[in-house]
């Protein structure tokens, strides 16, 4: 989708970014573009494949060409934190970075300022897309890296009854657990698969970015017909195999469409001050998942 921008690109017209690795799947674009224009700021937004390796070296070459500010998605947000000179409390909260403005703090000194909108964006999108009251619910998470852990932060604070944790790498998902009864220490947190049945199964990792990847759980550990409801992080393919499966198992299903339009539309209102076009956003949104 091209965004109706009313002026060609000029020598006064700004950027913003999001680095990922991969980040040919990215939707974001077509939603920041499209609320640029509708705002009618001289920016352009782009999205650039960024190795972890050479993040750091990103952040400092977008700092130096004065762009507005970057989004990071899979795999930097952890590795941000220690990568900008300032977090804001949502960062701090919840331990990941997504979102970094750049800001003069003196003359001729530019400072990055790290912030997490995904927290507020991953409830937000489970109440509105599937119905679901967060206190008291039984969850069962599959991921433990910057989104999971993030999720997992977020949900436990809005008092979930019980969350049980699943990552390839155990003692991840057990180091979130553990943090997770540090801060609410008397929240029922599991690490291992559920035997009973759950409200929620939330895919948090990166399973399913290509259709050909496998299942983001064990079946011979765990059911779908033990949910009562899925979501998937993942926007793009619209119906991952896991959500085409749940939708098998007779599940409330929503991939992570609602979540990438409220994380990003509070990256907007972060860098221009001003309230997001969240009803042009969407529109951009689904024409570029879904064509329509």
């Amino acid at each position: 989708m091209s965004a109706p921008f009313p002026a060609p690109i000029d020598s006064s017209t700004r950027y913003c970014a999001v680095f990922g690795h991969p980040i040919k799947h990215s939707a974001s674009p077509a939603m920041q573009n499209a609320g640029i224009a509708a705002l009618g700021l001289n920016w352009r937004y782009l999205a650039c494949e960024v190795h972890p390796d050479h993040l750091r070296e990103a952040i400092a070459g977008a700092k130096r060409m004065g762009f507005v500010g970057v989004n990071l998605t899979v795999p930097h947000k952890l590795l941000a934190i220690e990568m900008v000179d300032a977090l804001d409390t949502s960062a701090r909260t919840w331990g990941a970075v997504n979102t970094i403005q750049f800001e003069a703090d003196a003359p001729g000194n530019v400072a990055t300022r790290g912030f997490n909108t995904d927290a507020d964006a991953i409830t937000r999108s489970l109440q509105e897309d599937l119905s679901i009251t967060l206190r008291g619910a039984r969850v069962l998470l599959l991921g433990a890296g910057g989104a999971g852990r993030t999720a997992a932060l977020k949900l436990a604070a809005h008092g979930v009854g019980e969350l049980h944790l699943v990552n390839r790498t155990e003692s991840k998902a057990a180091a979130v657990a553990a943090e997770i009864q540090q801060r609410h220490p008397g929240l029922k947190v599991i690490v291992g698969y559920p035997k009973t049945e759950v409200d929620l199964v939330l895919n948090a990792t990166s399973l399913g970015l290509r259709l050909e990847d496998r299942l983001p759980f064990d079946d011979k550990k765990f059911s779908l017909r033990q949910a009562r409801a899925a979501y998937d992080m993942i926007y793009r393919p619209a119906e991952t195999p896991f959500l085409k499966a749940a939708k098998a198992a007779s599940c409330l299903t929503a991939n992570g469409l609602g979540m990438l339009l409220y994380q990003g539309s509070k990256a907007l209102e972060i860098w221009s001050g001003q309230t997001a076009p969240i009803a042009v956003m969407r529109a951009a949104l689904e024409k570029n998942v879904y064509g329509h």
